[in-house]
């Protein structure tokens, strides 16, 4: 088939590259000419495990093509997917949904013959409703049918979770349109995967309602890790306690400095916002939000408190500053909240990541940047872990402990067991379980 997809962001050209790969021609369109220019020269802009060889594979097979024109491709495609950002709106929470109407009337201007238009962007609730509605106002004469076709990407994981995902949601009651999505979805059904048509209101509803759902799940165990502290239990046993029971599960259930990306914190604000106009508040997903904002500064206070309550002068390290390994997304990473807090205890901070430098160099101020774990670790009072990046499970402790001022590591992402750290000599503080 041939697909025509708006933005080459995250979701656009990890779905573009992903339906060239199962057979469609595939027109990945972007109003950046130098983001164009760039990915046709090879270069991919963003950071996802194995995109660059995907995208390299299909436009060198002739089914993935690059352009800032969208005349020719909207006009000769069977569906054209809406993939631009919806950031939360400044000031009210809101999703801002100004690109994803501007395509709308790009593509309204465009579109030739039956078209399937898909948001698959995140959008609020009756989103599809008001871009139903542009093309009656701009072309009453279009045969259109708007869709709704949610991602559930996991960023470092997003090639495996677009091939074998758990599900496929898509928003319509349409047949010609149902027929359509079945065929570009088609190469799914060898692996049995479910593809869930719903009404397009409910597809809209069920992205939010996964993403809140999951942010519940880890502000959860943050609090019973908090708990467990208190009480001198250990959350990575209760969590694995509570997640070999079926209901549950135990995804999402590993204890650490809250949740942060570019889904969760603006989706669940969306949903708030959502809920609260509809006249039904979501007072949990509500508390949610609120309790993971928190999270981050008592992080902050986990540091000082392994330092006796003292950062003037003292040199922090941190190890890791992206929201999450694999990926260099700095959005709402906890790092942006808990190293401005060091800083403003009178602590200097040095710290790396393996992908996330050039993003943290635009939004960190007064951080030196270092090139490796043990640069950071040299002249360091204190060692924290806020990313866990498989680069950071095995370092040679004894090494950082003879590079540092003290052997002092806070670990918020519990990679290393207690009883190692104390044999090992080090001041060991983690999240949910005894300090050392």
């Amino acid at each position: 088939m041939r697909v025509a997809m708006i933005g080459t962001g995250y979701v656009g050209l990890v779905s573009g590259a992903c339906f060239a790969d199962f057979g469609h021609t595939v027109t990945c369109i972007d109003k950046d000419a130098g983001k164009i220019a760039a990915l046709n020269s090879g270069s991919i802009p963003i950071y996802e495990p194995g995109l660059d060889l995907l995208v390299a594979q299909n436009v060198k097979a002739g089914r993935l093509f690059f352009t800032t024109d969208a005349a020719e491709a909207v006009r000769g495609a069977d569906a054209v997917f809406i993939g631009v950002g919806t950031p939360s709106r400044r000031g009210d929470g809101y999703a801002d949904l100004t690109y994803v109407y501007a395509a709308t009337e790009e593509i309204a201007a465009l579109v030739e013959g039956f078209t399937v238009v898909v948001t698959k962007s995140t959008v609020p609730v009756g989103t599809g409703d008001e871009i139903e509605a542009i093309f009656k106002r701009l072309r009453p004469d279009a045969d259109v049918t708007v869709v709704s076709n949610p991602e559930f990407l996991r960023e470092g994981a997003a090639i495996e979770d677009f091939k074998r995902p758990d599900r496929v949601v898509v928003g319509t009651e349409e047949p010609r349109a149902q027929a359509v999505m079945r065929e570009l979805y088609r190469p799914l059904y060898l692996n049995e995967t479910p593809i869930l048509f719903t009404s397009r209101r409910t597809s809209e509803l069920i992205k939010y309602a996964a993403n809140a759902f999951l942010a519940l799940k880890i502000t959860y165990i943050n609090e019973m890790a908090d708990l467990c502290e208190a009480v001198g239990a250990d959350v990575q046993q209760v969590a694995r306690g509570i997640g070999l029971d079926g209901r549950i599960g135990g995804k999402f259930l590993n204890a650490g400095p809250g949740y942060g990306g570019s889904c969760f914190p603006k989706d669940t604000i969306a949903l708030v916002r959502t809920a609260r106009d509809a006249g039904t508040p979501v007072e949990l997903i509500e508390t949610t939000v609120k309790v993971n904002d928190e999270r981050k500064r008592a992080m902050a206070r986990k540091v000082v408190k392994a330092l006796n309550g003292n950062l003037k002068g003292k040199t922090v390290g941190v190890l890791g500053l992206t929201f999450k390994p694999n990926t260099d997304d700095m959005r709402d990473a906890p790092s942006l909240a808990i190293i401005p807090a060091l800083q403003d205890r009178g602590a200097k901070v040095q710290a790396f990541d393996p992908e996330g430098l050039h993003e943290a160099r635009e939004l960190l101020r007064g951080v030196t940047f270092k090139d490796d774990p043990y640069d950071v670790a040299e002249g360091a009072d204190v060692l924290v872990i806020i990313t866990e990046w498989d680069q950071f499970r095995a370092l040679d402790l004894d090494r950082i402990k003879l590079l540092m001022n003290a052997p002092v590591l806070v670990d918020l992402r519990n990679i290393y067991k207690p009883e190692d750290m104390r044999a090992r000599g080090f001041a060991y503080t983690s999240v949910g379980r005894a300090a050392v």
